[in-house]
């Protein structure tokens, strides 16, 4: 799992929580950050407003440290959304990353604004995307089709399951999990 600060809260919590609890070895890392670190997160919901609204969230502990992956010995990554994927799309070693799990066909699951990672890498051409409805313009600039679908839907795509918010957790996981074979087995990049 790749995530930062601004992390969305729910979207980062909730799959490290599930995939541990299904048995899967989980590695959250940050660039920049040391495991045991921390990253603050955000809360977005849903008010009524004509956007999300935002509030400071927890700290979510690290368990591994971003210098120190080794990509190649993981079967796939997960990429919260919230603020954090803005800054990381700017790190070449997170682009670095995607590119490998994508080149490989390992399975990635993105969520929300994670999906700024996925176009900045140059991963989506040609595939159906989800994701936080105010991404849509970088999914299609990106050679993507945008998968206008309800909050609490998912989409997969070959190796790729996408959703636009944490309302999705329930299809996202499980559309991921199937990808992943349906067995807890192996680890994934965090």
């Amino acid at each position: 799992m790749i995530t930062g600060d601004f992390t969305e809260d729910y979207e980062t919590m909730v799959p490290f929580q599930a995939l541990l609890a299904m048995g899967y070895q989980v590695d959250a890392v940050c660039p920049g950050k040391k495991a045991g670190e921390a990253v603050a997160t955000c809360i977005h919901d849903f008010e009524g407003d004509q956007t999300y609204t935002e509030k400071r969230g927890h700290n979510f502990t690290l368990n591994a440290t971003f210098a120190e992956v080794d990509v190649a010995s993981y079967d796939a990554l997960v990429i919260p959304g919230g603020r954090a994927p803005e800054y990381l799309r700017l790190d070449g070693a997170v682009i670095d990353a995607v590119k490998h799990f994508m080149d490989a066909g390992k399975p990635v699951a993105a969520i929300c604004h994670g999906a700024q990672i996925l176009t900045a890498a140059g991963v989506v051409k040609g595939k159906t995307v989800s994701a936080y409805p105010a991404c849509r313009p970088e999914v299609e600039l990106a050679g993507a089709t945008y998968a206008d679908i309800a909050v609490d839907a998912a989409v997969t795509d070959g190796n790729l399951v996408t959703a636009p918010a944490w309302p999705a957790h329930p299809d996202w996981l499980a559309q991921f999990n199937a990808v992943l074979g349906g067995a807890a087995a192996g680890s994934l990049a965090a």
